[in-house]
């Protein structure tokens, strides 16, 4: 292999983890990646274990409230709890900025999300139709606006959860 091969040396393919990641570690990293429910043998693999321990470490991290479990299924599967990475981001957004700042980012967000609807003529983003033109361009770019728009919804719910998170010292529920 030449230094310019865009191909990895086969060893150094076989090593996706940094050397010092635990197997918590690993386990922990592919299940913020999974997003439909997956056999832990299958998540084993991928966080290079064995699959007692990658049921170990998935199990601990159901109780944390990271991923969540189907253990009626054979074997038992596991995906990430988007709830629970939501109100991280969300916890982060109240840790870094004042309540002021995040009013601020809402009203800028409310104002393109008003934009969008007006353009499209609704506040719903799914109810529009991406692929009701022939031209390649114009379905390309409503897919682009409705990505967009659909983040700008997701991101005022984000921010408005760490309104509330400020303002409640940490809780969403005021003490």
């Amino acid at each position: 292999m030449t230094e310019f091969d865009p191909a990895p040396e086969s060893d150094a393919a076989q090593r996706r983890w940094q050397e010092g990641t635990d197997t918590f570690g690993r386990v922990y990293d592919v299940s913020l990646g999974v997003t439909s429910p997956t056999a832990y043998t299958e998540i084993a693999e991928l966080a290079d274990c064995s699959p007692n321990a990658a049921k170990k470490h998935l199990e601990r991290l159901t109780e944390m409230g990271i991923v969540r479990a189907d253990r009626n299924s054979r074997p038992a599967q596991y995906e990430r709890n988007d709830g629970y990475l939501e109100w991280q981001e969300a916890s982060q957004i109240a840790d870094e900025l004042s309540i002021d700042e995040i009013i601020d980012r809402v009203a800028a967000l409310e104002e393109q999300l008003t934009e969008y609807e007006e353009q499209f003529g609704t506040t719903d983003p799914t109810a529009v139709s991406v692929v009701e033109h022939d031209d390649h361009e114009m379905v390309h770019e409503r897919m682009t606006a409705i990505s967009e728009w659909q983040g700008i919804i997701r991101e005022i719910r984000l921010y408005e959860l760490a309104r509330q998170l400020s303002q409640n010292d940490g809780h969403l529920i005021p003490a």
